[in-house]
């Protein structure tokens, strides 16, 4: 057996097969180290073995290990050679007979042994704890502190690995990233009892292990919220970005019982964006992190439900009432909806480049990767806003970066501002006329093949990094059937839909819809979802507060 106190301290163990023994060690143990050490007792190697790989899943520390010579099956050596493996770090005590003062004086190369106790030790004040205050005070002087927080072990080149690595830093949640070939890596999967073939590992700070998980898994264990506390609400904000985070602020400040859904993360592509310059009120510019955080608190301040990695099907329309149907078959229902889905990048339909995915090649600025890429040659395909962004913030450690531009230049898509900061950094690039025409790789982006548009030369270029911004794709594909959509997949809203005097499909109400307002009424839309919105992060955030107003008029006339 193994006993253990319930608070959070750095840990003592002792291991021996002989209760009588075992507890006997325990309760001295306790008796002078019980108030700062939480002390861990086993009566065997295999039990304390087990004992000891929780405590690393938990993220705790050891200090002193305290193992019995003669146990059956596991001697103390043995048991310490396969502990050592999972805490290097913590000191290794073997308590021996007289008879064995040979084993244990081997046992010092074997194990890197740092004391022998010789049983029985008593007085203890004499032969016990002048032994552990001084094995204790070389510990808490060696930098071995560890911080309670998610730990992800995985394979570099890997796409799932990545996509973890990004939902966890996109959900501000800490986490430690351990590459499977490194030490800590390989401990971390000893302790867990892992296979190195089914990766990514994720291990949360009370000591669950998932294995290669899906978002909702991952959601509900690291803290995010998952589940709506309501089956009814005034608002049903769809989308994390910036138009439903002011929409979901502005919703819950002026009373409205908010919910918003995101399947990802909050931010949306704003909040892959490593500076925004030209949003009112950040003159020094403001990390798309920064404002996502903010916002987020925000509207959690004033009440709003935030729920995370719930993919929206279905809206389903019954009365008055207006249902969000979600993957797992399950529904919310509200008075209103508010559609902020936002966009994606669109995908770069290449050969070779879709099994890279993940592997080097990344959509959007995937910020997790950008401290691997210091001293590389980065390339980035894109020229409006985003790519600069990310060209900039690349620039800063990656020995060169390289924007292709299909278009002649880049004044037609991206802001001034960002045009001049490009030109004047001298590890960046711009190659204008320029397409990627293949990528080639193994297990991981090797090089790239490029072509002029103008001539149709191609070159090969040695490439480990490429990051994809080619425009935006909406994310409404779930909507077809129920709400009107432009021919590009945007919403129409408002005076759009009455364009030749005609009433919008399916609308049944004397007034005209309004300004946001879909085909469906008490539907709204905001932001980059909507057909001929502006594509700004200020123009979203006014879209989500406005469409709250339009909101207000809608239950106000209902």
């Amino acid at each position: 057996m193994a006993e253990t106190a319930g608070s959070r301290q750095t840990v003592i163990l002792t291991v021996d097969d002989d209760p009588g023994v075992s507890r006997a060690v325990a309760r001295d143990l306790r008796r002078r180290y019980g108030g700062m050490y939480r002390i861990v007792r086993a009566e065997s190697a295999a039990t304390a073995l087990d004992a000891l790989r929780e405590l690393k899943l938990r993220g705790d520390l050891v200090a002193v290990i305290l193992a019995d010579y003669r146990m059956p099956q596991m001697n103390g050596i043995e048991f310490l050679e396969q502990a050592v493996d999972i805490y290097p770090s913590a000191r290794r005590v073997l308590l021996t007979a007289y008879a064995d003062t040979n084993a244990a004086i081997d046992a010092i190369n074997v194990v890197d042994l740092d004391h022998y106790l010789l049983k029985p030790w008593d007085p203890p004040e004499e032969k016990l704890y002048p032994v552990l205050d001084d094995l204790l005070a070389a510990w808490r002087a060696s930098d071995h502190k560890q911080v309670p927080t998610t730990k992800v072990v995985g394979h570099r080149w890997s796409a799932q690995s990545s996509a973890v690595r990004e939902f966890l830093a996109r959900n501000q949640v800490p986490y430690r990233w351990y590459s499977c070939d490194e030490p800590e890596g390989q401990r971390l999967l000893t302790a867990a009892q892992a296979d190195s073939e089914r990766l990514p590992l994720v291990i949360t700070p009370d000591g669950t292990t998932l294995v290669e998980p899906a978002e909702p898994d991952l959601a509900a264990q690291v803290g995010l919220a998952t589940m709506p506390t309501e089956d009814f609400y005034d608002l049903i904000v769809i989308g994390g970005g910036p138009a439903g985070l002011g929409a979901a602020v502005y919703g819950a400040s002026e009373g409205l019982r908010t919910v918003l859904v995101e399947r990802s993360a909050t931010g949306g592509q704003a909040g892959q964006s490593s500076r925004i310059e030209n949003y009112l009120g950040f003159p020094d510019g403001v990390s798309g992190a920064q404002l996502t955080d903010r916002a987020r608190r925000q509207a959690t301040k004033f009440g709003a439900e935030i729920l995370t990695a719930r993919e929206v099907t279905g809206l389903e329309v019954t009365g008055s009432s207006r249902g969000v149907r979600f993957a797992d078959g399950s529904v919310i229902s509200g008075h209103s909806v508010i559609l902020a889905t936002g966009v994606s990048y669109r995908q770069l339909e290449v050969p070779g480049l879709a099994p890279l995915t993940g592997c080097g090649v990344y959509y959007g600025s995937a910020l997790t990767e950008a401290a691997a890429c210091s001293g590389e040659d980065v390339y980035i395909v894109g020229g409006a806003n985003s790519a600069g962004q990310a060209a900039m913030y690349l620039a800063r450690g990656a020995k060169s970066v390289t924007l292709l531009v299909r278009g002649p230049s880049l004044s037609a898509s991206m802001s001034h501002y960002l045009i001049q900061q490009i030109e004047q950094a001298p590890n960046i690039s711009v190659r204008t006329g320029t397409v990627v025409e293949a990528a080639h790789g193994s297990d991981h982006l090797e090089q790239l093949t490029l072509r002029d548009v103008a001539t149709g030369q191609t070159e090969l270029v040695d490439a480990q990094w490429m990051f994809v911004f080619i425009g935006a794709a909406p994310l409404t594909d779930w909507l077809e059937g129920t709400v009107t959509r432009d021919p590009r997949g945007f919403i129409v809203a408002g005076p759009d839909l009455t364009i030749g005097g005609q009433e919008p499909s399916g609308w049944d109400l004397d007034r005209p819809p309004y300004h946001l307002e879909t085909n469906v009424p008490g539907v709204f839309v905001a932001g980059d979802a909507r057909s001929e919105s502006a594509k700004r992060v200020a123009s979203a955030v006014g879209e989500g507060a406005m469409a709250v107003m339009l909101v207000h008029r809608y239950l106000e006339q209902s």
